[in-house]
């Protein structure tokens, strides 16, 4: 069991942050009964040992499990298997989920969602609007017609532009809302939202500066146009281009609303025009895009210009792998289903939770760096 828990560590790690690895694979060893209720577990010395991970890795993904109540700790014992939670005497909740669609972004999402809810015994019903903002309000009744406890929702990016209105509905809602990746614009203090969000602006500010520590003073700003999180990831750029005192700031959006070879030839002329060594890239395909349009005209990422893309969805496929903002996916789908769980335990005495998580910088081969493994 050990070797080959190790392995799948090792395997999985560029997929997730190292200890949140090793929890899962912990948990589902549980679940298959790898080790029964009031079974000791491994030590955190023979598990950091053993998979070749750190002793402050292993003991967060302890953290994690003793968290969620499947493992317990005994002072001068060890950390054993909890005993399983009852159920009897709780309904089943059934919590509507409503996404843009299931591809690329949000399966991450998804899927912690799923695990918490299941955690709790609760069921989660899907619905989405496949990109299309005038499915969203159809989709939500739908999922209101069918009686569900409370709502998790990516809003359309309409939804959010029209931020009064919306949070004023949200309001009169019969179940409660807590709101996935985007929150309403400018509302300040008179937001009154439950949401569980990126910190979009903090990872591309993180990103400007790893670049800047690099050596690079001027990094350029690339961008899809109409995306929600286009102004966050601006805003983010902007300041930390002030911050650090780089080169007169570049932000370029391509006029087509869909990137192809030629837009990318496009924004690689405005690149070198501004004579950037450096370009923050939103998202993985443009930046990938921009990287063909680079070694067309005989020029080498990251010797002549160092790439960081932004989601890391597909980023570790492109011809040179890319370095880029990550943003905690699956940790976001589990802190809104658990904020929301608790909303409904709880009511108006659970207080009101706005959460922003901040992006990391997985490192790979197109901004220049060394990989931290």
């Amino acid at each position: 069991m050990a070797g080959k828990q190790a392995a799948t560590v090792r395997d999985a790690e560029s997929r997730g942050l190292k200890f949140e690895i090793l929890a899962d694979q912990l948990r589902r060893g549980i679940l298959a009964g790898t080790w029964i209720t009031g079974q000791k577990l491994p030590t955190e010395h023979e598990l950091a040992k053993e998979t070749g991970l750190s002793l402050t890795t292993v003991r967060r993904a302890f953290d994690e499990l003793v968290a969620e109540r499947i493992v317990v700790r005994r002072q001068g014992a060890g950390s054993f298997v909890a005993s399983a939670r009852p159920r009897e005497g709780r309904a089943r909740r059934r919590i509507g989920v409503l996404l843009p669609d299931t591809q690329l972004y949000y399966p991450r999402v998804l899927q912690g969602i799923d695990e918490s809810l299941a955690a709790d015994g609760a069921t989660l019903q899907l619905a989405t609007y496949r990109t299309q903002p005038e499915r969203g309000d159809e989709s939500l009744a739908s999922l209101l017609d069918a009686g569900v406890d409370g709502l998790l929702i990516a809003p359309t990016p309409a939804w959010i532009a029209d931020s009064t209105a919306r949070v004023q509905e949200l309001a009169a809602l019969p179940v409660p809302v807590v709101l996935l990746e985007r929150s309403p614009l400018d509302l300040g203090s008179a937001d009154t939202t439950e949401h569980v969000c990126s910190d979009h602006r903090g990872g591309a500010y993180d990103a400007v500066r790893h670049l800047a520590d690099l050596g690079h003073r001027r990094i350029a700003l690339v961008t899809r146009r109409q995306h929600p999180a286009e102004s966050s990831v601006e805003t983010g750029y902007r300041q930390a281009v002030a911050d650090l005192g780089l080169a007169e700031s570049l932000q370029f959006a391509p006029p087509a609303a869909a990137w192809d070879p030629d837009t990318a030839d496009s924004a690689f002329r405005r690149l070198l025009e501004f004579e950037a060594t450096a370009a923050l890239v939103f998202g993985d395909r443009e930046a990938t895009l921009l990287e063909g349009a680079i070694q067309r005209d005989g020029r080498d990422v990251p010797r002549d210009i160092a790439l960081v893309s932004y989601d890391d969805e597909v980023a570790d496929l492109a011809p040179v792998p890319l370095t880029a903002v990550a943003p905690p996916k699956y940790r976001m789908g589990r802190m809104a289903a658990d904020v929301l769980l608790r909303r409904l335990v709880e009511g108006d005495d659970c207080p009101l939770h706005q959460i922003r998580l901040r992006p990391r910088i997985v490192v790979r081969h197109s901004c220049g760096a060394r990989a931290v493994r």
